[in-house]
């Protein structure tokens, strides 16, 4: 169990009262839309990538997506560093939400998932079969999964709210 105090005096520096209770369109407002915005570039562009992999879009050249991984980075870093920041704001009520604790599992899983799928797309000879489109069922698989962390990880997300200690907290379930 994580340590109460500690949470509360992340959550109760300046930088969680400022992005809490600071009103200004700059704090959490901001913060939430640079959420949204690296939400989308990293599950929405995956996703993309992991429908093209499962055989949609057939004409579309699986090794033209290779182009796509640094964008799907970016949009980590960018949710890494928003979602910290909203972290901080909360972390007495997120820390102990087990909705909260799933949502992480899943990014985690989908970020390893990430990984091996690009390196079994375009790492030696997965390279040849890639420039011909042929897409091996294990990373079919992958793409597979990959879908099924992030739809978790947007759920869970949402939930927090919720569900569990975010929704205790507020008067909830």
């Amino acid at each position: 169990m994580p340590n109460m105090e500690v949470l509360r005096a992340i959550e109760n520096s300046g930088f969680g009262i400022w992005v809490r209770e600071s009103g200004t369109l700059w704090s959490y407002p901001t913060i939430i839309f640079l959420h949204a915005i690296g939400l989308t570039f990293v599950a929405g562009v995956n996703a993309a990538v992991d429908l093209r992999l499962l055989g949609f879009a057939p004409r579309l050249p699986v090794a033209e997506m290779e182009g796509l991984f640094p964008v799907m980075w970016a949009g980590f870093w960018i949710n890494a560093l928003s979602g910290a920041a909203l972290l901080i704001a909360d972390a007495a009520t997120m820390m102990v939400s087990w909705v909260f604790w799933i949502k992480m599992a899943a990014i985690a899983l989908a970020i390893v998932n990430l990984v091996f799928i690009r390196r079994l797309m375009f790492g030696g000879e997965a390279r040849a079969a890639m420039d011909r489109n042929a897409v091996p069922l294990r990373v079919k698989l992958l793409a597979g999964t990959s879908l099924l962390c992030w739809t978790i990880a947007m759920t869970a997300g949402r939930l927090t709210a919720y569900l569990g200690a975010g929704a205790l907290a507020k008067g909830g379930l």
